[in-house]
């Protein structure tokens, strides 16, 4: 696959969230006690179709293939949902064993804000899509939120092997933090390369830390357990369902159409 130097930065980002995503997944699959559920096997598929979809797609505006490149985009119609569906089945899967326990479930704001932006970069990119370096910046944005989520439990469960430490001096909250800096730095990073285009990555970057605030606001106010409660009680099939039909009819609604053979040829520049 050639990689044009121009998207060199954007090659990087995907790979290095997928090789990040990789140790995110590993305690799961290969850890002790490891026990993968069909849930999080589709978790992961939809993770790296997504993924290597935006990689796909990097290549062929690398080669000049804009006509390929819309047709392939139209996938985008089935794995964003895809996408946003899984993650909201795996928030309420969360939440109801945090009940079942008793525990609670610490991520519930997170898992729940995530889904939610998940689709909202996603239906903002096809709204804005006939800006194509903003539409592209909209979607490459949601691998800095991937890449968030995968830091967390790298570098909760890694981390502490690296630096000798043992795995109970290296908690949670330190590792969310830790993402809290990496995600918006690399968010503005993007920012910079583009200011005109690339601001969605500021948007993107800074969601951890915003729904952090948003959990210690819920927290104070004593609504942590009424979400967990609400969440937990929902039905994980039909939240799929659900999740899918909504990001599917919105994204319908920015109006997207099939483009003809001849419309797609004509959007080739110089044909």
């Amino acid at each position: 696959m050639k990689i044009p130097g121009k998207y060199l930065p954007e090659y990087l980002l995907v790979v290095t969230v997928m090789l990040v995503s990789v140790l995110g997944f590993w305690e799961i699959y290969l850890g002790a006690g490891a026990d993968p559920q069909p849930r999080h096997h589709l978790h992961l598929l939809t993770t790296f179709l997504w993924l290597g979809l935006l990689l796909f797609q990097l290549s062929l505006i690398g080669r000049a293939k804009y006509r390929k490149h819309r047709n392939v985009g139209l996938a985008v119609l089935v794995a964003a949902p895809l996408l946003v569906a899984t993650t909201a089945m795996l928030s309420v899967h969360s939440a109801h064993r945090g009940l079942v326990s008793g525990e609670g479930d610490e991520l519930i704001v997170q898992n729940v804000m995530v889904t939610i932006e998940l689709g909202l970069l996603i239906l903002f990119a096809f709204i804005l899509r006939k800006n194509r370096k903003l539409h592209a910046s909209f979607l490459l944005s949601t691998t800095i939120i991937f890449l968030g989520i995968a830091l967390f439990f790298t570098l909760w469960k890694f981390v502490p092997l690296l630096t000798n430490q043992a795995p109970e001096t290296f908690d949670p909250e330190s590792a969310g933090i830790l993402g809290q800096i990496i995600s918006p730095s690399l968010g503005l990073l993007f920012f910079l390369k583009d200011f005109r285009n690339g601001w969605p990555f500021l948007l993107a970057g800074p969601s951890f830390f915003l729904n952090e605030v948003i959990r210690s606001w819920l927290a104070g106010q004593d609504l942590i357990q009424p979400l967990t409660e609400f969440v937990g009680s929902l039905n994980t099939a039909m939240t799929f369902i659900g999740a899918f039909v909504v990001l599917s009819a919105s994204l319908a609604a920015t109006g997207l159409k099939i483009p003809r053979r001849r419309a797609a040829i004509e959007a080739v520049p110089g044909s």
